[in-house]
């Protein structure tokens, strides 16, 4: 009874420290507020629950409530794996080696086309629901207008007087509850008339009223060789206080009500990638009878708690100024001229908020998109591009607290490690499993797009670093047991794949591609791109050491040892640039958004000012040949990149091209944010808002180099700030607060214990009898091993520069699990 005691007092405590660091900040600091309502989906504001998920338009006359529902995807189950593939693959593997490349690229677009073949498709679309709209009889003229999206609560709200009457509605995508919810309030009694309806685009659907609910019902649409066969049902029910409420066949009219709360459901058919048996109305009519049971009180704030319980965790401040009572599109407008350092702390919330909103335990992962779309055929069909994209959406998720947000793309790593063995045995006739650059709902694993874009078979070996990061962090054994053969099974397919290549007798992936880049006009396949090269390291790399934690395949386990020695090392080209390609092939004036060939650097840890200064100035001097401008995700890797290359100010410059208005072309290679602060390509991909929430974080820590780093990217305009909750690699959970620069307090949680190494450039000491010793030799904790990584090969051309980084100090101290450290300025 005391133990439980004790821990109530422990939360309680927590709950009142949380809420005294956010009672310090600006009222609107963790706030998105606007003067007007969204003219068009770029200023409307994102709510969602994992399942479901909203914009929120905030119209006067006429708002829209634009409605998603994870699982509402053109066509129906099945693989994409293309017939009779291994004899093409096997021609362009020898036309490489050879060096005939414009032959090799001739014959992939041959056997993969642009556009899908009659039998085959290059995966589906994710799609809309449609649209809820409530139109208002008089409320063409208003004053004291405001809407806003409270991140700190996930609710957004809407406010503005007309008649002498002040409205307030209130949006929420209920987490417990798994319901969309609008409450409908005014100040003065029977105040309230609105019709409520439905839309939808797509051109087959039916809208009815029944026992007080309006229902849309649609199904999804068919491509290439699919069927669509996902049905989806919306359920719309009004429960007024006071007033009318009038049902006609395709709408409802509320009257004269005191107060109203929509509650709206949504759902499919779908119960996994291969199984289409539920029933959606039954589905959605369940969630909805469930709800109600609830009054609008009770559903805020179990949702407020639900959704607290994870976005509390990391807390971020780096000042404020009179830029703050401005709204947030007058903000993004002038980030670049203006001293307003609370809008970047603002957006690494949103994207913290974001991942929240669309990634919960249970849901889907995030796509390219999110969970936001408003067509039947988005950009990119809105799938998961996991050559960058994908995995981008799940930097932040250990970093900042949200592992569990993790756990949907997990799901659909071993899902594809299901329908990845039927491409590696068809296409590589290899064992375990493997994936290209797109997959969909359906678990897709076959080339997309064709033999220019499509043909890079390392899709899986990317996902895979996931699995391995979430260990890091967490320490969690039965995790890593749980998908060791997950792990294993990506190695044992580059097992199998790797090929020698004629020059130097390396093993090398081909045939493959640097993500979307050529090399010569229209040639991108090709044999042993580094980047390439270093996701075989980290594959091979992750299941040798995880086979050694958990004492099983020693055999398979010295097998990749012996691959990996035969792995091409790095190479240094002839401008300085860390080559992209075997060859030394690169431009110095490519501006290409991919700088796949930096995956070395980030998010991988294979290049380091401390252990390999030649690759890490390489790597610098291509990261300055490609330039900063560039679209938003790309934007947002560069700034991890720089963050790595501890350049703060160039990092931050990085987040200065980002917060830059958008630009109005919905196409282009000139990225920037929207005014609802979300990431544009453009147009809209949710991947720049997550890299950069990200690379806000590899400023301020990063664990991936032997050490904790602490302010390893410190920019000039960040001088005095503090950051809480922040998560490093071994379970070590840091606060920090800094000055000039120099760190005044630092406060170390450790959840698994074991030695803490930390670099600091500034000198700290022990608050209690915990010592800080010089650190001498690698590093005794088991978390942060690091793997052998081969000298590079240095152009004789290249004229090599010395980095020039901070060393800082290294020191040691011992933790246990459970404990806190606490350290000041010296």
């Amino acid at each position: 009874m005391k133990v439980l005691q004790l821990k109530s007092a422990l939360f309680l405590f927590l709950l009142v420290l949380v809420a005294e660091v956010y009672a310090q900040l600006p009222p609107d600091a963790l706030t998105l507020w606007y003067d007007r309502p969204a003219s068009n989906w770029n200023e409307a504001l994102p709510i969602g629950n994992g399942k479901l998920a909203a914009m929120v338009f905030g119209g006067t006359s006429m708002d829209r409530l634009q409605l998603n529902e994870e699982t509402i995807w053109a066509g129906e189950p099945g693989n994409n794996v293309p017939r009779n593939a291994s004899e093409p693959i096997n021609q362009i593997r020898r036309l490489l080696f050879d060096g005939k490349y414009q032959e090799a690229q001739a014959l992939a677009n041959q056997a993969f086309p642009r556009q899908a073949p009659a039998e085959l498709n290059y995966g589906m679309p994710y799609q809309t629901a449609g649209n809820l709209l409530l139109s208002f009889d008089g409320h063409d003229e208003v004053s004291n207008y405001r809407r806003d999206l409270d991140i700190n609560k996930a609710i957004a709200s809407v406010t503005y007087t007309t008649k002498g009457v002040t409205y307030k509605r209130e949006y929420i995508a209920a987490i417990p509850d798994q319901v969309l919810v609008v409450r409908l309030t005014a100040d003065k009694a029977s105040s309230i008339s609105f019709n409520l309806g439905v839309n939808t685009p797509y051109k087959k659907y039916s809208v009815e009223t029944q026992g007080g609910k309006l229902l849309l019902s649609g199904n999804t649409t068919s491509l290439d060789n699919k069927v669509g066969k996902v049905r989806y049902q919306v359920q719309v029910l009004p429960r007024a206080e006071g007033g009318r409420v009038v049902a006609s066949d395709s709408s409802i009219r509320i009257s004269n009500a005191n107060a109203v709360t929509l509650y709206i459901s949504i759902a499919t058919n779908y119960i996994n990638y291969k199984d289409l048996s539920g029933n959606e109305a039954k589905r959605a009519a369940g969630n909805l009878a469930a709800a109600v049971k609830k009054n609008y009180n009770a559903i805020r704030t179990g949702h407020i708690a639900a959704y607290k319980r994870y976005f509390d965790r990391v807390q971020l401040d780096l000042g404020s100024t009179d830029a703050i009572r401005k709204p947030t599109d007058q903000r993004i407008a002038a980030f670049a001229k203006s001293d307003d350092p609370a809008l970047t702390a603002l957006y690494f919330q949103f994207g913290r908020y974001l991942l929240i909103s669309s990634s919960l335990p249970g849901s889907q992962p995030a796509n390219l998109q999110g969970k936001w779309n408003d067509k039947l055929s988005p950009p990119w069909d809105s799938k998961y591009t996991i050559n960058i994209n994908t995995e981008m959406n799940y930097w932040p998720a250990e970093v900042t607290a949200l592992p569990e947000m993790h756990q949907p793309l997990f799901e659909m790593i071993r899902e594809l490690s299901i329908t990845g063995k039927e491409s590696a045995s068809k296409m590589y006739q290899a064992r375990g499993w493997n994936v290209h650059h797109n997959t969909d709902l359906w678990r897709i694993t076959g080339p997309v797009d064709g033999g220019f874009y499509g043909l890079w078979p390392m899709g899986g070996a990317w996902l895979s670093q996931h699995l391995w990061q979430h260990y890091l962090y967490t320490g969690d054994k039965a995790f890593l047991k749980k998908n060791y053969p997950l792990l294993k099974g990506a190695a044992m397919f580059y097992a199998d794949v790797l090929q020698e290549e004629p020059s130097n007798k390396w093993l090398v992936v081909a045939p493959s591609m640097s993500p979307e880049n050529s090399y010569m006009k229209s040639v991108s396949v090709s044999a042993g791109t580094t980047m390439d090269n270093q996701l075989v390291f980290d594959v091979f790399a992750n299941a040798i050491r995880s086979a050694e934690l958990l004492g099983v395949d020693e055999a398979f386990a010295d097998t990749l040892k012996q691959l990996t020695k035969r792995l091409p090392p790095m190479q240094i080209g002839k401008f300085g640039q860390l080559q992209e390609w075997l060859q030394d092939w690169d431009r110095e004036d490519d501006k290409h958004r991919h700088v796949s060939h930096l995956y070395g650097l980030f998010p991988g840890n294979q290049i380091s000012p401390f252990r390999q200064p030649e690759l890490f100035q390489a790597a610098k001097a291509s990261l300055i040949a490609r330039g900063d401008k560039s679209t938003g995700w790309s934007m947002g890797w560069k700034v991890n990149l720089w963050a790595r290359l501890q350049d703060g100010n160039r990092a931050y410059k990085l987040i200065e091209d980002q917060l830059s208005p958008a630009p109005l072309e919905t196409s282009g290679q000139n990225g920037g944010t929207y005014p609802n602060l979300l990431d544009a390509h453009p147009p809209f991909q949710i991947d720049g808002n997550f890299g950069c929430t990200s690379g806000i974080a590899e400023m301020l820590l990063q664990s991936h180099d032997g050490e904790i780093h602490l302010l390893p990217a410190l920019p000039d305009k960040w001088q005095k700030g503090s950051i809480k909750g922040l998560v490093a690699r071994g379970g070590f959970v840091v606060d920090m607060d800094w000055d000039k620069g120099r760190i005044t307090r630092l406060n170390v949680h450790s959840k698994l214990g074991g030695n803490c190494r930390i670099r600091v450039h500034s000198p700290l000491t022990p608050t209690s009898k915990n010592a800080l010793k010089p650190a001498v030799g690698p590093n005794p904790n088991p978390f942060y091993e690091l793997a052998d990584v081969k000298a590079p090969l240095v152009s004789k051309a290249a004229e090599m520069k010395k980095a020039q980084v901070d060393e800082g100090k290294l020191f040691d101290f011992s933790t246990s699990a459970g404990s806190s450290y606490q350290f000041v300025q010296q």
